[in-house]
């Protein structure tokens, strides 16, 4: 079984408070990214809280208590909290900052038949990435501060890079100017 996971512990500092509760057109970020992973065929979705900690309709809260040590953190939490859990031998792994990712490119990873799958945009890899379950020691050993798997996939020749462009937008929320920019798209 594939098992989705958003990481959304952040504080935003430079966007003036957490990702996760910012609104486009009355839907949480996180409320987005959790209907995007379910349309997809992905039933079973954590949701990686810290700096905000509420209620996630259709997703598995995991509470990072360190997270204000860096997105590694939150990563090593959902690894190890999905690693005690038999059935789930992938997880497809996301950010809550992406709106203007898609079903349908959460899909196409999802179905891609490799261990390790990586999506890209104008050929730069991106969210959202596949780990067979073989994988998740090292991450969680190589990921540090705000590097999550970046160190891992390092040098590797058994990635599989997929091209999302005619899907999604690979583009990130990291300051109230990125959010102006994505409204006025």
């Amino acid at each position: 079984m594939i098992a989705g996971v958003i990481l959304a512990a952040g504080a935003g500092r430079r966007m003036g408070g957490p990702k996760a509760v910012i609104e486009i057109e009355g839907v949480r970020l996180v409320d987005r990214a959790v209907e995007n992973f379910k349309s997809a065929g992905i039933d079973t979705v954590f949701v990686v809280l810290g700096a905000w900690i509420g209620e996630v309709k259709g997703a598995e809260i995991i509470v990072n208590a360190d997270w204000e040590s860096g997105m590694a953190s939150s990563l090593q939490s959902a690894l190890r909290h999905v690693t005690e859990i038999a059935e789930i031998d992938s997880v497809l792994i996301s950010l809550v900052d992406l709106p203007g990712l898609t079903a349908q490119a959460i899909a196409e990873i999802a179905k891609t038949a490799r261990d390790v799958v990586v999506a890209t945009y104008k050929e730069v890899p991106g969210h959202p990435a596949k780990f067979a379950r073989a994988h998740w020691a090292g991450i969680i050993e190589s990921a540090h501060g705000n590097v999550g798997a970046r160190d891992y996939l390092a040098g590797r020749s058994d990635i599989h890079y997929l091209r999302l462009d005619d899907l999604a937008d690979g583009s990130d929320l990291d300051s109230p100017e990125d959010f102006e920019r994505y409204l006025g798209r």
